[in-house]
């Protein structure tokens, strides 16, 4: 059972995909994009997972909401193995775990203006709510990720990309989550516009008490916006720590060619 100080405990997570034989009479191995991992985020914290493309991290994200199949494991919140229930079992569930989008255009709707955009999830959460409070929930939203209410009948390619992103971020408050799972959520941006965005996701976390999960291959993001920090490879945690403890004095060589990556002026 996850304990009050941990919202979400995760325990040898795997999501393995069939593989790919080269003759057909022979038996293929699994793809392990997780293999068997086990981390716990407590409530109203932030935990980094870095690691290179194809290191599973973003698949561990979508596994936590229900976008990747488990092939085994626990996905424990709130005492809830979330992870062993089916689609609509878990849609009670959805609206306290939201996730925020690596691509800030393709995760949003071309056709769709940014009320639609926003109203869905109320839509779907809150049925009860009528046109007029949809509006005005939708214009709250926009003013709290920097964005004028007038931008509602706006539609994405009107947009930068970081006010695309700033939009992602508000259909993910929409419903009022718990946990945010900020799948590189920066790594599309143009390097001053990742600080704005990073610097408002810490102020939304102390203005709502929200608890993070921060994916990303830039450990100087990681650093920057963490309590504690898993270092991901091939599937696997192969270290963690706070970000005194990883950037500081690195165990592992993998950690220190991350490290190495990281620029320094």
């Amino acid at each position: 059972m996850s304990t009050p100080a941990n919202l979400l405990e995760v325990r040898g997570l795997s999501v393995h995909y069939p593989g790919r034989a080269p003759w057909f009479w022979q038996t293929a191995a699994p793809k392990k994009a997780v293999d068997g991992i086990s981390f716990v985020i407590p409530k109203g914290k932030t935990v980094g997972l870095v690691g290179e493309s194809g290191s599973g991290k973003t698949t561990t994200g979508r596994a936590i909401v229900k976008l990747a199949p488990l092939t085994a494991g626990n996905i424990i919140y709130q005492g809830v193995d979330i992870g062993q229930i089916s689609n609509t079992a878990f849609h009670p569930w959805r609206k306290n775990i939201q996730m925020i989008f690596q691509d800030p255009y393709n995760s949003l709707n071309p056709r769709a203006d940014i009320l639609t955009i926003l109203s869905e999830p109320l839509e779907i959460h809150f049925p009860q709510m009528s046109r007029n409070d949809r509006r005005d929930r939708c214009a709250e939203l926009l003013r709290s990720v920097q964005l004028p209410a007038e931008h509602l009948n706006r539609h994405p390619h009107e947009f930068s990309g970081g006010q695309r992103q700033r939009i992602g971020i508000a259909r993910a408050l929409a419903v009022q989550p718990e946990l945010i799972i900020c799948d590189e959520p920066v790594s599309a941006l143009d390097v001053s516009v990742q600080a704005e965005v990073v610097n408002l996701l810490q102020d939304l976390q102390e203005q709502l008490g929200l608890t993070y999960l921060f994916i990303a291959h830039d450990l100087a993001v990681v650093e920057h916006v963490s309590d504690q920090i898993l270092v991901m490879s091939k599937g696997r945690i192969v270290e963690q720590g706070t970000p005194a403890e990883i950037l500081g004095n690195p165990r592992e060589a993998y950690t220190k060619t991350l490290l190495a990556a990281v620029p320094r002026f």
